[in-house]
């Protein structure tokens, strides 16, 4: 079975699901689930997928009974953040609903703000963040980091004014786009949502364990994933990458994840060249599946 198959039906066998305290589920595109005993941090938590067909024909807005339905069956009962990757819609569409609902912040750029504020969310439930600003969840220490959206950005720029759904998809810009460091008393978590970098911006940090985008990497020259590579998980130090980013987020959640379709992202390479970077330098790489709860520090078989 190739690596892209696999995708749809493999999933990570960690040897000691519990061992650390911290569990993390992946919920398609970038969006993640993290938490230990007390606390629970989301990042996007984009669960409302609008279809291809309404993306093309029709303005979009969040599905408010998939939303609840998805955040009941990933077990949330409480949140203490909501973290936002960037501003376009397969990341920020559901986010403002989701922090409102627990009374949890928004943590993103100045364009998740103005989202925020077009729906409604009140000032003390947004928090622009700041490049390098460390904020306190328990015993979580999460730190954005300005980071690059992957080429070929089809909502550039920021987002000046409120916005309110329902709207066209692309009025979801991108704005600053952001790296997650997750530290805890039991290992550290790059969550990296955009497959692009900026050189040198990740050697400060370390980390066991990359959440790494994928996304429009297929199409990047050979060089470029290297650097990609390099500037990320080599920089960090990780030791286990569990490729996100790379499922077609106009499917629906109740059903398996499906790649990416190939005219709108060519993710077979993308996959091959994680294989070969992993085996070459050691790391593992793990499948992961969604609603499946994991410790993102165990080991993996």
């Amino acid at each position: 079975m190739s690596l892209y198959a696999a995708l749809a039906t493999r999933g990570p066998s960690p040897d000691a699901p519990d061992a650390s305290g911290v569990r993390a589920v992946f919920l398609g595109t970038s969006t993640l689930l993290v938490r230990d005993s007390r606390t629970t941090l989301l990042i996007d938590g984009f669960f409302s997928r609008p279809p291809l067909w309404k993306l093309a024909t029709r303005k979009i807005a969040p599905d408010a009974a998939t939303i609840e339905a998805c955040l009941e069956r990933a077990g949330v009962t409480s949140l203490d953040a909501v973290l936002c990757a960037h501003a376009h819609y397969d990341h920020a569409l559901d986010a403002p609903v989701i922090a409102r609902k627990y009374g949890a912040p928004l943590v993103g750029s100045d364009s998740a703000v103005k989202i925020g504020e077009g729906y409604g969310l009140p000032d003390d439930l947004m928090i622009e963040a700041k490049d390098g600003e460390v904020f306190a969840f328990g015993d979580f220490r999460v730190t954005p980091v300005h980071a690059l959206h992957s080429p070929g950005d089809i909502a550039e720029g920021p987002v000046t004014e409120p916005l309110t759904p329902p709207a066209r998809y692309t009025e979801w810009r991108s704005g600053q786009c952001y790296t997650f460091f997750l530290r805890h008393p039991a290992g550290s978590l790059l969550v990296h949502p955009s497959a692009n970098h900026i050189p040198g911006k990740l050697s400060s940090f370390h980390a066991e364990t990359a959440y790494l985008s994928i996304g429009r990497l297929g199409g990047q020259s050979e060089d470029d994933r290297e650097s990609y590579w390099r500037e990320t998980v080599l920089a960090t130090g990780a030791r286990t990458v569990l490729p996100i980013h790379w499922d077609d987020f106009t499917l629906p959640l109740d059903r398996p994840l499906r790649a990416m379709p190939y005219f709108m992202d060519d993710v077979m390479p993308a996959l091959d060249f994680l294989e070969r970077a992993c085996r070459r330098d050691g790391v593992a790489l793990v499948l992961p599946t969604a609603w499946q709860e994991v410790d993102p520090f165990g080991r993996w078989r």
